[in-house]
């Protein structure tokens, strides 16, 4: 669908400077045991020592609730996080000076979502000042802005093209924008009869829905993940567990099997799977994270990490035991 110059647009290449650097991005300074970890990168994730309860780094900066959290797949030692107070900080976790490396100040209003490039250190964010926006971590810069008459809520890459990216926002529009010509290539738009609660399967090339009839519960998902490898993806649901669909058309809810001992209370609660898929990690209500056993759906195990609400939780991309987490008053953890 052609895009509506009225509506969104991108904005042209800012390339200001979005805040002053705060500490390096290397890994020169970090950890050596951690450095270790990281170049001598494992090719069996599984292998290494399961979670234990060990807060091992706690990083400060934020005064108010913390929305979403993202390991660099890239720069492992890089996590990037994006606050209601409309900052978006880059952490270099363990270095031994200064964790705090950039504050990115681009964004008018609270940053809902982040997500890293699979290839090198650029960041896409999105919020309630109705864009996303592009960064150069590396060099401190904004380099792109997609306006939008939407607030947006999420932002995904394209799996296998950095060059285009997915926007999500709050009248039921997703649109697809190419970062190389700025503009918005198609747009899927949810139709009025979809209830705000429904789950939608799009066929993006097509710009179809495949399905919208796969979840018929009266509760809002405010998060959905695919597994890493097999063909299931799960939606967080308000109904305070974790819901069970097949990728496959025509995406059945699976009726037998969910993941539910935690609390979700309307808040926007993130799960992650780990990147072997055998774990399901959840924030919840109660402060606390729940690891659920994927094939069995049984909880393997609860930690209490807050007084308040934990939101989002991170597998770390390369070592196993290494989890970050963050909250609804600001703090972020990372353990092992």
């Amino acid at each position: 669908m052609a895009s509506d110059s009225q509506t969104s647009h991108a904005g042209p290449p800012t390339y200001s400077v979005c805040s002053p650097v705060q500490g390096s991005i290397s890994d020169s300074d970090i950890r050596r045991d951690v450095l270790l970890s990281l170049r001598n990168r494992t090719k069996d994730y599984s292998s290494s020592v399961d979670t234990s309860e060990r807060i091992s780094t706690t990083l400060i900066g934020y005064t108010k609730a913390v929305n979403a959290i993202q390991w660099s797949k890239t720069h492992s030692h890089l996590l990037a996080s994006a606050g209601m107070d409309s900052s978006i900080y880059i952490w270099n976790v363990w270095n031994t000076e200064q964790k705090k490396s950039r504050v990115f100040n681009i964004h008018t209003a609270a940053v809902k979502d982040i997500q890293w490039s699979n290839q090198g250190l650029s960041l896409l964010s999105c919020g309630y000042d109705c864009s996303s926006r592009l960064i150069d971590v590396e060099k401190g810069l904004e380099t792109r802005v997609f306006k939008e008459d939407q607030v947006v809520g999420v932002v995904k890459f394209h799996p296998n093209n950095n060059n285009l990216f997915l926007s999500g926002g709050s009248k039921g529009l997703i649109r697809l924008w190419d970062i190389r010509t700025r503009n918005e290539v198609n747009r899927d738009e949810s139709k009025s009869n979809i209830s705000e609660n429904s789950i939608i399967v799009w066929d993006v090339s097509r710009q179809v829905p495949l399905s919208n009839q796969i979840y018929v519960e009266a509760y809002t998902c405010p998060c959905i993940r695919h597994h890493p490898n097999d063909p299931y993806f799960v939606a967080q649901s308000n109904g305070n567990y974790i819901a069970i669909f097949s990728s496959k058309p025509p995406f059945r809810l699976d009726k037998y099997k969910r993941y539910e001992s935690h609390g979700v209370s309307g808040f926007p609660i993130e799960c992650n799977f780990s990147p072997d898929g055998k774990k399901l990690a959840t924030g919840s209500s109660d402060g606390s994270i729940y690891f659920y056993d994927t094939k069995t759906c049984h909880l393997i195990k609860k930690i209490k990490m807050y007084e308040q609400t934990c939101i989002d939780v991170a597998f770390h991309p390369i070592i196993s035991n290494i989890i970050a987490s963050c909250c609804w008053n600001g703090e972020i953890l990372v353990f092992e």
